[in-house]
């Protein structure tokens, strides 16, 4: 299994060699830092932020964590992953190297929030008569139940919020692989805003790290006054 975390940049198009045109999305994914080892599963961290912003529980999980050269800036977003990853260490580095192009991946997001929205625009309703006696009920949703159950059942389609969710988007292929700026070229659209934080994973192949774990500080020793 291999994942990664990025952020949605925008769209574009490239050319391949025989002269098709390409649309795809340009993805800055990684550098990122395995941050936890658990049973079956790892957390990744990925951005940066300063590390005076952190709370002491935050500091103390992120302890030896850095995202610089300098240990005044560590991880900003954290995620788990579940899979074979019994050979990852706290603190392993990795990037857009784990990928290859032509690889097929599925990307999780967040869509676009719409709002609050009426039925035409969220279910696809056709809406009523615009003319002969109709009015103010062009978009309406027309009747929501029978008049003998006396309550509206659940699920029915009506106005509500629209958007801002979970989207999970399978079979993307990867075009083009920039280690030099982190990016990868993944065809076609995928769910989210510019600047949208994505999740990136497929089930084969195995992450190959970059830089080994480096030495996390041991934990401070507390000293208990005897009574």
């Amino acid at each position: 299994m291999k994942f990664i975390i990025g952020k949605k940049i925008g769209m574009t198009q490239v050319f391949r060699a025989d002269g098709s045109v390409v649309p795809v999305t340009r993805v800055q994914a990684g550098p990122c830092v395995i941050t936890q080892v658990k049973d079956g599963a790892v957390q990744v961290g990925f951005g940066t932020q300063k590390t005076f912003r952190l709370n002491k529980a935050m500091k103390g999980h992120l302890k030896g964590i850095s995202s610089g050269n300098s240990g005044e800036t560590t991880v900003r977003f954290l995620k788990d992953f579940r899979g074979e990853v019994q050979h990852l260490k706290k603190g392993d580095q990795f990037t857009v190297t784990i990928f290859t192009p032509g690889e097929k991946i599925q990307v999780t997001g967040t869509s676009k929030g719409r709002g609050f929205q009426g039925v035409v625009k969220r279910h696809g309703f056709a809406g009523g008569p615009a003319t002969h006696g109709h009015k103010d009920n062009l978009r309406m949703p027309g009747s929501i139940g029978a008049g003998g159950v006396q309550r509206v059942f659940k699920n029915m389609r009506m106005g509500g919020h629209m958007g801002d969710e979970q989207v999970t988007v399978k079979n993307l292929e990867i075009v083009e692989i920039h280690p030099e700026t982190n990016e990868l070229l993944i065809k076609g659209a995928i769910p989210g805003a510019r600047n949208g934080l994505v999740y990136i994973s497929t089930q084969e192949g195995s992450i190959v790290i970059e830089a080994a774990a480096s030495e996390v500080a041991p934990a401070e020793a507390v000293s208990v006054p005897t009574v």
